[in-house]
């Protein structure tokens, strides 16, 4: 249930990320250490144009603020003319008017993937208030009916971060296990699961495969920097050095 990892570095793929500002440069070096190539341009004089030659789009609405949500309504429209994946990172939707109505509004476009934690797949999907801020207040399984009703919503793929990771596309489910806790204590771990998730399964011929892929290739890499790090200060770059080593996904962690 992956694709490999010499797929994605042998196509390159170009991967547009409208991300928040915290973690803009975690994320392009996660990217470019798997053998991607991103491009963080969120103008909206460009947006839309950039959306329809990227490979994949990234949405993460982690710091949005007026002007990024016009290039986001336009990237993801975009996108979805042009049959470009695209991700949704609905980022602390719920518990903050405007980018829960932003999140609404750009389900209409048909995101490819919707990767988050429990609380935000859960508000998104009218299933729940939120959790605190970044930080998920459900687990993985309790948002699983949500993940599934969303993904009919979309005709797309659902991704839920936790312990163990799910990735439905409403009829199958797989379970994601491994990773390191030093995840969760690395700043923008996750929106750059976001942008992975975007580059695999632009060159996966199935987007729940590519999602699996991602998220096993994130897991892989964080055991192996959690094995030698001091603590979260040197996990982040490990964790790169990590991405950029794995070469394959074993079974061990993928469960349908």
């Amino acid at each position: 249930m992956t694709t490999t990892r010499s797929a994605l570095t042998g196509a390159a793929p170009l991967v547009h990320c409208l991300t928040n500002t915290v973690v803009q440069t975690l994320t392009a070096n996660a990217l470019l250490a798997v053998g991607a190539a991103p491009a963080m341009v969120d103008e909206p004089l460009e947006a839309e144009g950039f959306a329809a030659v990227a490979s994949a789009v990234l949405v993460n609405l982690g710091t949005v603020h007026e002007r990024t949500a016009a290039a986001m309504r336009l990237a993801a429209r975009a996108a979805a003319a042009a049959g470009t994946p695209w991700v949704l990172d609905p980022v602390a939707v719920g518990g903050l008017a405007f980018r829960t109505d932003l999140a609404a509004e750009l389900l209409d476009s048909r995101p490819t993937v919707v990767r988050g934690n429990a609380s935000e797949i859960m508000a998104l999907a009218g299933a729940g208030g939120g959790g605190r801020g970044v930080d998920s207040t459900a687990t993985a399984d309790d948002a699983l009916g949500a993940a599934t009703a969303l993904a009919g919503r979309t005709g797309g793929v659902v991704a839920v971060s936790g312990p163990v990771d799910l990735v439905t596309d409403g009829s199958r489910t797989v379970g994601i296990g491994g990773g390191s806790v030093l995840l969760t204590r690395t700043t923008g771990a996750g929106c750059a699961l976001g942008a992975l998730v975007a580059a695999y399964v632009a060159v996966a011929g199935d987007a729940l495969t590519g999602a699996v892929a991602a998220h096993a290739h994130v897991a892989l890499a964080a055991e192996a920097a959690a094995a030698v790090a001091a603590g979260p200060g040197t996990f982040a770059p490990l964790w790169l050095d990590a991405l950029d080593a794995v070469t394959d996904f074993g079974p061990a962690q993928v469960t349908g």
